[in-house]
């Protein structure tokens, strides 16, 4: 599961390390990212541009919008039988930018679990494999929004937690967002573990436990 995640870099340093897509000139720093909240997403419309998404994924068939508090995950073994899913795997696919992300830790003679911050060794930010959907509200609002897919863990991970999100390798970002319709078993091979070597982790303040705690301060090692 991916709970929590960051994206702290500024406009530019993004623009840096995806420089085929376009981003908004402004954006505040996110050091705590939580369901529900805008998340930064590149959607596979054509335009190559990012913009916000709500985290959560409402399927635009959903009479209650509440289903995406349950949907901000998306197993990636069977995105392919799932209603929720199997729609926007083959349509709609979007890059979520994050420069790290949190999950928790059962640690021996600790009550609580031990958050632990997991980003990659050169600090550089990347991409979830998520996909995206439109909702309809009944003002006629429209509303986008957007879930990360799971897989099972690398080495590193499974240390932490029996799943991880799916980081693409910027290799595979024009795959991922190609416009024509996909099948599963074509983007089968992209939905892996990345290579354990590359991340790290380190534990972190229980600060982070609360959405509400958005500051620098929750990615120093404790």
């Amino acid at each position: 599961m991916c709970g929590r995640f960051t994206l702290t870099v500024d406009p530019a340093q993004l623009q840096d390390a995806f420089n085929d897509y376009t981003f908004p000139p402004k954006f505040a720093p996110r050091y705590n990212i939580a369901p529900s909240q805008p998340v930064l997403a590149i959607p596979n419309d054509g335009r190559n541009q990012a913009d916000f998404f709500i985290w959560g994924l409402i399927p635009m068939w959903a009479k209650d919008p509440s289903i995406g508090s349950r949907l901000i995950n998306a197993r990636g073994e069977t995105l392919a039988e799932k209603p929720a899913f199997r729609g926007s795997l083959k349509y709609k696919r979007c890059l979520i930018l994050a420069d790290g992300f949190y999950e928790w830790k059962t640690v021996a003679g600790k009550k609580s679990k031990v958050p632990y911050f997991i980003h990659m060794k050169d600090r550089k930010p990347f991409a979830f494999a998520g996909l995206w959907d439109s909702w309809n509200s009944p003002d006629g609002s429209q509303i986008r929004t957007c879930t990360i897919i799971t897989t099972e863990p690398n080495e590193l991970m499974s240390i932490l937690h029996n799943r991880m999100p799916v980081i693409l390798h910027p290799r595979d970002y024009s795959k991922w967002l190609d416009e024509s319709p996909q099948t599963p078993d074509a983007l089968k091979p992209l939905i892996k573990p990345f290579p354990a070597e590359a991340m790290d982790a380190y534990p972190v303040s229980p600060l982070v436990n609360k959405p509400a705690n958005d500051r620098p301060e929750l990615i120093v090692p404790a």
